[in-house]
């Protein structure tokens, strides 16, 4: 909320534009202490996305090119969906303890529904008929499942991918709270760091979470064949990926 007074212009209580500067100021003196928590966020975040793939992927595959499994991975993707993150931490402490172990069990459990649900719709939502004239030139299941399904499933699987790689680099930040690193060490920590260190902290992490999103789309577009980088895996629109603000506010 924007108001005026005495002359200065205020967004928030305790909150002005002179935040903004001092922000990118501290972006500046402190680039050694935000590298070094940027890294640890960066590679909790790869963690994650890699054993959430790891798993959700080849299962999202097989259920899609099997057409069956459709309750299931739509509603384990419904219950990663509804546990929040905290909670997830929060139930996973007297177990693992503070570190980065249960921050990145947290993470998986973001990650892996969106995965597993986009692999599943990409591969399950291929034309039939595609798929009958390649058994027809008498390529084996497998065959199928290499060379035809999975590149026109492609784009929507890297959709969720791309999604589920936002959400994780952007919650990463929760690692602050439970002393696992990160970026959420200065943002949980406006004390020590004050009103400036906090946002551009989080400024940071908007970056991270921007560059994670262009980093799959690049991906996306080189493993994609070119014959096929415009055309959907389905009949279906792909996710957005979210912003860091509708992130938060998840």
């Amino acid at each position: 909320m924007v108001a005026q007074k005495g002359g200065r212009v205020m967004l928030a209580a305790g909150f002005s534009l002179q935040t903004f500067a001092d922000a990118f100021r501290f972006l500046w003196d402190d680039r050694g202490l935000l590298a070094t928590k940027a890294l640890e966020q960066v590679q909790l975040s790869a963690i994650a996305i890699g054993i959430a793939a790891a798993i959700a992927l080849p299962l999202g595959v097989w259920l899609g090119h099997i057409h069956r499994g459709a309750f299931l991975a739509i509603n384990i993707s419904n219950l990663g969906r509804a546990l929040p993150s905290l909670a997830v931490i929060s139930v996973g402490l007297p177990f693992f303890g503070i570190g980065h172990t249960v921050v990145i069990l947290a993470l998986i459990v973001l990650a892996a529904p969106l995965i597993l649900t986009n692999s599943y719709v990409a591969v399950d939502g291929i034309e039939e008929d595609v798929v009958e004239a390649a058994r027809g030139m008498g390529l084996k299941p497998s065959q199928v499942l290499v060379g035809v399904e999975l590149p026109l499933a492609l784009p929507l699987i890297f959709a969720g991918i791309r999604t589920a790689a936002v959400y994780v680099v952007a919650t990463a930040t929760l690692a602050g709270v439970v002393g696992g690193g990160s970026l959420g060490d200065i943002i949980f920590n406006q004390a020590t760091y004050f009103l400036s260190g906090v946002v551009g902290a989080a400024i940071l992490v908007s970056l991270l979470a921007f560059a994670a999103d262009f980093t799959f789309a690049g991906l996306q577009r080189l493993l994609t064949p070119r014959g096929l980088r415009h055309v959907g895996a389905a009949h279906l629109p792909e996710e957005e990926p979210p912003s860091v603000l509708e992130t938060a506010a998840a």
